[in-house]
């Protein structure tokens, strides 16, 4: 492991008494510095993430899911922990390269950014575009590097509670998940949870957890083995968003950017401005943590909140949606804050909190890492990069490339965001998408180097393209599809060491020692209960 190397920095925080923590992101800095590819690799997806995120209608999940099968076949080539980093920087550049569109196009390049075009666009007509895109900058980059530093402390406190639950609470934990996603992530609470529930019925498919027997394969070899995530994934957000985009096409040649775009001396956001948008920064980066630590709720929820909540507190709030600075700041802090907190249900609980988190499961178990409370354990060591690590430090060495990403796509997006808004401006859109669709069917077709994945992701291509036109959530059917194996694991062995059957989830105890899972539950039947109040009411008074 790379104790010669951190043997120092742990006598000098030992001596000054700083919480482990400070010692452990040290290390993690330690152990990314040590790896050949993992430096590289974060510039490349600051640059890749801010790209794909500026392309009106791609994501970083999409970008993700296209990348993912790549990094996995030359996972032994590039190391674990360049591979992840990749990753997880393209999550984070992804969400802010939305914002360049948005205030550009007056078209979000991610649905995290819908709410930032409401007064960016404007300031591009007034043709002040360079300081909508430079506030944008800082606002991302703030809510980023606030948000990472509630996951480096919240995952660590969080998991050194969370590894004492049994088979138990883990299916409530799973069950109470289940439940907030189906339940939150879309306008219809119906529709939410049929996403859910069909999440979990195709996660179901393959051979069972417990006796080993095949279910719901009808008859097809190629399904035993349980239906493949990366398909799966380039289906639902790649394919059927290309095919969104062939349905307007002629809409998208229409592209009007500011003659002035570029940055000039006037264009910058000053001194005064940064100082007079710190508390509204603060709030919001707030608003997205907290909304980033609830799984399935995501970035676009959080833009949405913080936009709403800052323009009431404003006291120009008339002003709004005519060009102003804070309608910039708000939604851009509030969504990338969500970045790093979104990853704590995963590393605790091993719930994906957002649709990228998810696909990131996928490159952990390559790696050898079951994402959950034991992921921070010591042993055992991995040799990945040349170098021995353990789980713990390799956790800790992502988060470090967390907060480099977030420095280099701040770099990059300051001095080159209208840059790269021209850049896209003049893509001839009918070879992008084409090509983008040729990518992902490569892309499938490597994960397992079987054409029944190309197949399935074209079959899942047009499912998640009825869904979106439907407004069924995607998200939902995603999340619930990744968790569904590890909720029947749970239940599974929750039957088995139950002395009172399904009891034993309503027992506040199990084998001399206190449970959790009535507790969690509960606040799955109370956020229904208020989410169900809350569309009726609504409804009720549209009525």
């Amino acid at each position: 492991m790379m104790q010669n190397q951190c043997a120092g920095l742990e006598a000098l925080f030992e001596t000054l008494g700083f919480l482990s923590v400070f010692y452990d992101i040290s290390c993690g800095f330690v152990v990314l510095f040590n790896d050949p590819f993992a430096l590289l690799f974060v510039i490349l997806a600051a640059i890749v993430g801010i790209v794909f995120g500026a392309l009106p209608g791609l994501t970083a999940a999409a970008a993700i899911a296209m990348m993912l099968p790549i990094l996995i076949a030359y996972n032994d080539e590039i190391g674990g922990l360049a591979g992840l980093a990749f990753l997880y920087v393209i999550g984070k550049s992804g969400r802010y390269g939305g914002s360049i569109a948005a205030i550009l196009f007056n078209t979000p390049g991610t649905a995290a950014s819908a709410a930032t075009m409401q007064d960016g666009y404007p300031m591009t007509q007034k043709g002040r575009a360079g300081k909508a895109l430079k506030s944008a900058t800082i606002a991302s980059a703030y809510g980023d590097y606030f948000g990472e530093i509630v996951l480096i402390f919240g995952a660590v406190v969080i998991a050194a509670f969370t590894r004492k639950f049994g088979p138990p609470e883990n299916f409530a934990i799973y069950l109470m998940a289940f439940v907030v996603i189906g339940s939150v992530v879309s306008d219809s609470v119906i529709k939410g949870i049929i996403s859910t529930l069909f999440g979990a019925v195709v996660g179901l498919i393959g051979e069972d957890v417990i006796t080993g027997q095949f279910k719901m394969t009808m008859g097809i070899d190629e399904l035993e083995a349980g239906m493949a995530l990366v398909p799966l994934l380039i289906g639902v957000f790649v394919i059927s968003e290309v095919i969104v985009q062939a349905e307007k096409a002629a809409k998208l040649k229409v592209v009007n950017v500011a003659p002035n775009a570029l940055d000039t001396g006037e264009d910058y956001f000053t001194w005064v401005e940064f100082k007079r948008c710190i508390p509204l920064m603060f709030r919001s980066s707030i608003y997205g943590s907290l909304i980033g630590m609830m799984p399935g709720l995501g970035s676009s929820v959080a833009c949405f909140v913080a936009y709403g909540e800052e323009k009431r507190r404003a006291k120009n709030k008339d002003e709004w949606g005519t060009g102003v600075i804070e309608g910039i700041v708000a939604p851009e802090s509030a969504n990338n804050a969500v970045s790093g907190p979104s990853m704590i249900p995963l590393l605790t609980l091993g719930i994906p909190g957002s649709t990228i988190a998810a696909v990131l499961i996928g490159m952990f178990l390559v790696n050898g890492l079951q994402p959950g409370p034991s992921i921070f354990a010591e042993e055992p060591p991995l040799f990945m990069g040349g170098q021995l690590i353990s789980p713990r430090e390799f956790i800790f060495g992502i988060f470090a490339a967390g907060l480099i990403g977030i420095a280099c796509y701040a770099l990059i997006g300051y001095f080159a965001a209208s840059f790269v808004g021209r850049m896209i401006a003049i893509l001839p859109t009918q070879y992008l998408y084409p090509f983008i669709f040729m990518t992902a069917l490569a892309a499938s077709y490597s994960s397992r180097a079987s054409i029944w994945d190309v197949g399935f992701a074209l079959l899942f291509g047009v499912i998640g393209y009825a869904m979106r036109r439907t407004n069924f959530s995607a998200a939902a059917f995603i999340i619930a599809f990744v968790l569904t194996a590890s909720m029947e694991e749970a239940f599974r062995q929750s039957m088995i060491i139950s002395d009172n059957g399904f009891l034993i989830f309503a027992s506040f105890e199990y084998q001399d020692k206190f449970s959790y899972a009535p507790i969690f539950l509960l606040i799955g039947i109370a956020v229904v209960v208020l989410r169900s109040w809350s569309s009726f009411t609504s409804l009720k008074e549209n009525s």
